[in-house]
């Protein structure tokens, strides 16, 4: 018999390893809870990486799991949970290690995603899968198993922590003038192609400087590529107008940077959501990925996207013939995005919010 969902949970558990532009799609979801539930623990399952970016979040307890530990981890996180049985496991992770991680926890009930939307077979791991949501932003998915307990109240909030040496170590970078984040690369993961070119970025750059007097601070990893790619784009820009920091700031650094930031500019990687999580303009490069299901949420409308191109050129389907969520595996799919598109959309971005200051997605809808 399956175990029924709690109505009052006392304590909830969150597994959620990676990455950290899901885990900031998640926090919403978070605060949802605590506000249905003020008084219930929340334990979160966090990988290594993202816990830097999410460390002192408000209610919530952290037990870090390094995937590079592999199953050696596994064993000493269960070790140190043994004693602790959850009301409820929401398992917001569609792979098969973090499947498998969740046979360890000790949990009344077991929640995850419907069968559409379960990668790996994760619905092969709980009880209780969620009602069917066609077509959802990853956000949306998250915060469907609030709703899926009980929360009527999904009004997106935030509320990051940011220590004060993050800001301190931000100015260090950026100075007082006002400035653009520029993160230019995303995950290196095999056949990820969502980098755009350095001569788009910068002609961005130049735009920027020239027109908005605004100058752009790269950021992103220590990796060889992204460092290489940082410097091609800064010996193509002018004096003064790029400040080169990748490789250089820590993951709340770069919170600090964003939050102090004119707006934010980034293809589909992690820094595009952190800029969505701070309230801070941004502008998403898509071609590869659909930016109506992975785009920065709270502004999608100011997305460049090249998706159905980019679909149609080398899937030669329509967006209406393909499964949501399919990515675009070409390496030129990024060239389909123009300069002279991110141009114009930087050019807008900045207007409506200069004419509509925003409050942050916090007060979204």
């Amino acid at each position: 018999m399956k175990p029924s969902l709690p109505a009052q949970p006392n304590h909830i558990a969150i597994l959620r390893l990676s990455a950290l532009g899901d885990v900031c799609n998640l926090v919403p979801t978070v605060r949802a809870l605590q506000r249905q539930w003020p008084h219930a623990r929340i334990t979160w399952i966090i990988g290594k990486g993202e816990y830097s970016l999410l460390a002192g979040l408000s209610g919530v307890e952290f037990v870090v799991y390094d995937k590079s530990t592999g199953l050696a981890g596994m064993r000493a996180l269960w070790k140190s949970l043994s004693d602790t049985r959850f009301d409820v496991l929401l398992h917001m992770q569609q792979a098969i290690r973090a499947s498998v991680l969740s046979l360890g926890l000790k949990a009344n009930v077991r929640v995850g995603y419907d069968k559409p939307r379960a990668k790996d077979a994760q619905h092969w791991f709980t009880q209780h899968q969620l009602a069917p949501h066609p077509n959802a932003h990853v956000l949306e998915s998250f915060m469907d198993f609030a709703r899926l307990l009980g929360v009527e109240d999904d009004h997106l909030e935030w509320n990051l922590a940011v220590p004060p040496l993050a800001y301190e170590e931000a100015r260090g970078v950026s100075g007082d003038a006002p400035y653009l984040v520029i993160n230019p690369c995303s995950n290196a993961r095999l056949r990820n192609f969502r980098n755009w070119s350095v001569e788009g970025y910068a002609s961005v750059i130049e735009h920027a400087w020239v027109q908005h007097g605004l100058t752009s601070v790269l950021t992103g990893g220590g990796s060889s590529l992204e460092r290489e790619i940082g410097d091609q784009i800064e010996a193509l820009c002018q004096p003064g107008s790029v400040i080169n920091a990748i490789g250089g700031t820590s993951l709340k650094g770069v919170l600090a940077l964003i939050d102090n930031a004119r707006a934010v500019i980034a293809p589909d990687t992690g820094p595009a959501h952190m800029g969505n999580a701070m309230g801070t303009p941004t502008l998403g490069l898509y071609a590869t990925t659909n930016p109506q299901r992975a785009g920065p949420y709270c502004w999608r409308d100011f997305a460049v996207n090249a998706y159905s191109e980019a679909v149609r050129t080398y899937l030669n389907k329509s967006v209406e013939d393909v499964s949501w969520g399919q990515r675009v595996r070409h390496a030129d799919a990024m060239d389909l995005i123009k300069a002279d598109d991110v141009i114009a959309k930087l050019d807008a971005l900045l207007a409506y919010t200069a004419a509509q200051p925003t409050t942050g997605p916090s007060d979204e809808s």
